[in-house]
């Protein structure tokens, strides 16, 4: 579509209008679902690639392709996004290890590629609204803290000071925000986000949980293999981190957005969390029994739990066995690594220490949106196999 058509068709004096970046991903699809549900909004979705799952066809959204780490490309395809008054920020790029400078570099080179074309062009600006995740708090290279005290639990809050060692690309995002928001120039409210382990439907995100957790259950239904937990005694008995539905992250983003209490110029932080605490041992069975595997969810906790089990090495030759269940069952053709990643798997259920974080800013504020994470988990898996990218038991 020609710019000046979007333009035309999107944009209108005194309108809400968004744009989000990373809208093919976990959090993105989520958000403009949610703007646009609301009504009064529209919304501009930027992503490399379009969604080929679940596209929004909605005549208020309008998908760009972009690729933000180009500056000319950026400069081509966001000149016709005008009268922005609310800007999304939800993506990273994943091509460097995150705990190098060069991923630091990188991601701010999008954003300030972003905001270059973006400021000029939208003078009714109103807020800016950045996602990165409940690691600000510790190094990218290590792993959580543990508290010492009070259950030896470190609980992070908002103002919990950054990591002091490794490299951590959110604070080169945060600062570049309070470089070109807050500083002497032009000032425009802004607020960042940090979730914890996000859950939700996307073929286009590198740490997917939701999309490891399903292929892993729907490999174990075709080779009745038991549904095994592989982690260490900790995680599976321990309150270790946070869920964060993608619903509510996207509500959330909203909500900080649009409530003028809540954000200055300044920069405005919160810790996005479903609100209740869980252990893996309590949720896993339930999990089994969603996918079809409840001999594996009768058995006892030796069965469900192995801390020698590594999802890794289980899975690395199952790509093929992945393709036969994507055939047999009509499902969206996917590559088992666009759905799952075992690495992250398997550091989640090692996590050394505990990584959590407190919303009781967010619940002063009257944020009130809370879910369960097993009532999370079997969500999602539903939505997975509805876009038909798993199969039903």
């Amino acid at each position: 579509m020609a710019a000046e058509t979007i333009n035309a068709k999107l944009d209108g004096n005194g309108e809400l209008v968004a744009v989000i970046f990373g809208v093919t991903g976990l959090v993105g699809k989520e958000l403009a679902k949610t703007l646009l549900s609301t009504g009064g909004w529209k919304v501009y979705g930027v992503a490399r690639r379009p969604d080929n799952v679940s596209p929004i066809t909605d005549t208020n959204f309008q998908f760009i392709s972009c690729d933000l780490l180009d500056r000319s490309s950026a400069h081509r395809n966001l000149s016709p996004v005008r009268h922005v008054t609310h800007l999304f920020w939800v993506t990273w790029t994943a091509q460097l290890r995150f705990d190098t400078s060069d991923c630091s570099d990188q991601n701010r080179t999008m954003l300030a590629n972003v905001l270059d074309v973006i400021l000029p062009a939208a003078p009714a600006l109103r807020h800016v609204s950045l996602q990165t995740g409940i690691k600000h708090y510790v190094s990218l290279t290590g792993a959580a803290v543990d508290g010492g005290g009070g259950g030896g639990m470190a609980v992070y809050c908002e103002d919990s000071p950054r990591a002091e060692s490794g490299n951590n690309f959110y604070y080169a995002l945060e600062d570049l925000l309070r470089e070109r928001l807050s500083g002497g120039g032009r000032r425009v409210a802004w607020s960042v986000l940090r979730p914890g382990l996000i859950l939700g439907c996307s073929n286009r995100t590198f740490f997917n949980f939701m999309g490891s957790l399903c292929v892993y259950g729907a490999i174990c239904k075709k080779l009745k293999k038991p549904f095994v937990f592989g982690g260490s005694a900790a995680c599976w008995e321990g309150f270790c981190i946070n869920g964060s539905d993608a619903r509510l992250v996207a509500e959330q983003h909203v909500w900080a957005a649009t409530n003028e209490i809540n954000t200055t110029a300044d920069g405005e932080a919160f810790n996005v969390c479903n609100g209740w605490s869980f252990t893996w041992k309590e949720i896993w069975g339930a999990v089994a029994e969603k996918f079809g595997l409840a001999a594996a969810a009768a058995e006892d906790e030796k069965g469900m739990f192995s801390p020698e089990f590594h999802y890794t090495a289980a899975m690395a030759e199952k790509g093929k066995v992945w393709a036969e269940i994507v055939e047999e069952e009509g499902l969206i053709p996917t590559e088992m690594e666009e759905l799952a990643n075992w690495g992250f798997l398997d550091s989640l259920f090692r996590l050394p220490g505990k990584m959590v974080a407190s919303r009781n800013k967010s619940d002063r504020l009257g944020f009130s949106v809370k879910y369960k994470m097993l009532d999370s988990i079997l969500y999602w898996i539903d939505v997975m196999r509805y876009d038909t990218l798993i199969p039903f038991p």
